[in-house]
């Protein structure tokens, strides 16, 4: 297969997951999602992102969309992504175990009015599902954006956003759109004025 074919073919699986997760109950998912953030954003919460590989870069780059800006100007967001701290991680991971590494932040972090964003493409991450479960125990709300079917999560937490696709990559690039979107429908919610 030629170079410019491997890219036409990136190119054309991207589209095609984007245009596959774009149905009415996914439309839904995404502004249930952006409605959750701005509601504990609304009584002084905050929103705490985790994920592991490149979810890890997705949690920071989401948390920096909302802490900065996204494409207006406005104030910043209150967004935390877990996976910064590599004193946390490493301490935690070290004393007691990799699975514990995002929980033990959400139940320092954590309160009731603030939302956990949980981003794994398989769903299977123990790290995740041990954090969810911390979220759930502290009464936050828990978002899931996942793939190939949500996995050990496929039946948990508030809203479940899973993509379907065969590709790691190709879920990774649903994922980022999803956090696009949801910046761009918090922004236009709280600070545009129709």
């Amino acid at each position: 297969m030629k170079n410019e074919d491997i890219v036409a073919r990136s190119f054309s699986e991207s589209i095609s997951a984007k245009q596959a997760f774009m149905t009415p109950e996914n439309l839904s998912l995404v502004v249930k999602s952006a409605e959750l953030i701005v509601d504990s954003f609304k009584k002084g919460g905050k929103l705490l992102i985790a994920g592991n590989g490149g979810s890890a870069a997705d949690a920071q780059h989401l948390a920096a969309e909302f802490v900065n800006r996204f494409e207006i100007e406005r104030p910043p967001l209150p967004a935390i992504a877990l996976t910064t701290d590599s004193s946390n991680l490493t301490s935690i991971g070290n004393d007691y175990s990799f699975d514990l590494i995002f929980s033990k932040q959400l139940r320092a972090l954590g309160k009731p009015d603030d939302v956990f964003l949980a981003i794994t493409t398989s769903g299977n991450s123990r790290n995740i599902l041990k954090a969810l479960e911390e979220a759930e125990s502290i009464g936050m709300k828990v978002i899931i954006l996942t793939g190939k079917g949500g996995g050990l999560l496929s039946s948990k937490g508030d809203v479940l956003v899973n993509v379907e696709a065969r590709k790691t990559a190709r879920i990774q690039e649903v994922h980022i759109t999803f956090c696009h979107v949801v910046c761009e429908l918090v922004d236009s919610i709280l600070f545009q004025k129709a």
